[in-house]
């Protein structure tokens, strides 16, 4: 519909804060060429990426003022983004980012993503494809679907064909070298502030059922220590009241005995 609104995703933030977050996005971006956000922020970031490298094919002096306006460190990223990354997206028609879905990363298992510029030296399906041709047989031919993705790959890259070769040499060398046969990490933890929060709230440690969370300390001496079964709680206060009575019957017979004494 024409004069209608702009559709995007508001990212639970005011207008200015958004814009500052995905400016932050697009810096870090241009900066290391690929980061790990939340796949909705990482979609947001593509569309300003996208525009921007539109800005460096162009290539004028309002361009320039514009990208000036839009990355936090201008006076690093403009030179790269109508240096280098303009001659590598020059032949390109489009396409110019790729966001991946990962598994979650954060704390409240988001939905994660990596937000990369294609054909960049950290190029993630660049490697992948030279991965899987590694594992392919010299004298065995790839199938349709890799060879659409080497197509993909290499395709406006320059010197695309000669860099995936040369990886994929490289990635069997190392194979023959055993460099895959490593032992993998185990499943990342994605709650690490959880015992700090539970330390810092002072919540009691966790027993099993039927146990005393915490120490309690009794009436006439001696503790209750955490962990202790709960059935026994009776029979020791008990032995605890019974202890109470001979120490005041104690007390009561020295008093009785001073007071002879001092009668006498």
């Amino acid at each position: 519909m024409a004069g209608g609104h702009a559709k995007y995703r508001h990212l639970s933030r005011s207008s200015s804060h958004r814009q500052a977050l995905l400016r932050n996005l697009v810096t870090s971006l241009f900066k290391h060429e690929t980061i790990t956000t939340t796949w909705h922020k990482a979609k947001e970031a593509q569309r300003l990426a996208e525009k921007l490298i539109t800005l460096g094919k162009k290539n004028t002096e309002a361009t320039r003022r514009r990208a000036h306006q839009i990355f936090f460190e201008p006076n690093d990223l403009v030179p790269k983004l109508f240096g280098p990354i303009r001659e590598r997206y020059l032949e390109r028609p489009g396409g110019y980012t790729r966001v991946l879905r990962i598994e979650p990363v954060k704390e409240d298992q988001a939905e994660s993503a990596i937000l990369e510029l294609v054909d960049s030296p950290k190029d993630m399906r660049f490697a992948m494809t030279a991965k899987t041709l590694s594992n392919i047989p010299e004298t065995m031919s790839m199938n349709e679907l890799t060879a659409q993705n080497v197509k993909k790959v290499t395709q406006f890259r320059k010197d695309g064909a000669k860099q995936l070769r040369d990886m994929v040499a490289k990635m069997r060398e190392g194979k023959r070298k055993n460099w895959d046969n490593r032992t993998l990490l185990g499943p990342k933890r994605v709650y690490l502030l959880e015992e700090r929060n539970v330390r810092e709230m002072h919540l009691p440690e966790p027993v099993n059922d039927g146990q005393l969370p915490n120490t309690v300390k009794l009436l006439h001496g001696g503790v209750l220590e955490k962990g202790t079964p709960i059935k026994k709680v009776r029979e020791i206060l008990e032995q605890n009241k019974n202890k109470g009575k001979e120490l005041a019957g104690q007390s009561q017979t020295r008093r009785t005995k001073i007071a002879a004494a001092l009668s006498e």
